[in-house]
């Protein structure tokens, strides 16, 4: 265990991306787990604060397991995995549709008709609970790429060796607390790790002051 919860690991996290804080940033939290850890980030750096709504594509008998990830209009697909485990093309296209409403729906949950903050020319942080695999990460980064970004930094409390150096091509820094030569699961490195609500991200997102967006 290293962090207590997200709380304690955002406060951690905060401390080394206190550089940017001259850079005016915009925070992004990867919905639902890093919402609370960017919160942290966001209050530190007296930056806005915003939701990053991204959706795992898991493998149709095995849907823990990522094949890829939407965000938006982008879709990141493993190929070589799909093509490893003999997944036909239409059960992808499935899966992709499913992801993609319910990424829909969530937005609509999450802003109640709020535009998304512009980060056309800013320097976006974007913050979730761990890294693993880093898929999810690398399809909302490749998301955030095509909105203009003067840069992307990617930061998480704990990160894996695979996921920091496959989400390393897609931004332009990777910031980790902590990188285990072991790694497990992401809920290992906390004392408390719950689930995060709906209600919890509404709220958090509120604190933002109106300014800012």
């Amino acid at each position: 265990m290293y962090f207590m919860d997200r709380r304690d690991a955002g406060q951690s996290l905060a401390r080394m991306l206190e550089k940017y804080r001259t850079e005016d940033p915009v925070v992004l939290g990867f919905v639902r787990g890093g919402v609370p850890v960017a919160a942290e980030v966001a209050a530190a750096l007296r930056a806005p604060l915003d939701a990053l709504v991204v959706r795992k594509v898991g493998v149709p008998f095995h849907p823990e397991l990522a094949m890829g990830a939407v965000a938006g209009e982008t879709l990141w697909l493993n190929e070589a995995l799909i093509a490893q485990l003999g997944i036909s093309r239409a059960a992808v296209e499935r899966v992709v549709a499913d992801e993609q409403r319910e990424a829909a729906r969530r937005e609509a949950l999450y802003r109640q008709g709020r535009p998304p903050l512009p980060i056309e020319g800013r320097t976006v942080i974007v913050v979730d609970d761990g890294l693993a695999t880093g898929a999810t990460a690398v399809a909302g980064l490749r998301a955030l790429r095509h909105r203009g970004p003067r840069r992307l930094v990617f930061a998480a409390p704990v990160c894996s060796f695979e996921g920091a150096e496959q989400v390393g091509r897609e931004a332009d820094e990777v910031v980790c607390a902590r990188k285990p030569s072991e790694f497990g699961a992401v809920s290992m490195a906390y004392g408390s790790f719950p689930q995060v609500s709906d209600q919890t991200v509404r709220e958090l997102l509120q604190l933002t002051p109106a300014e800012s967006r």
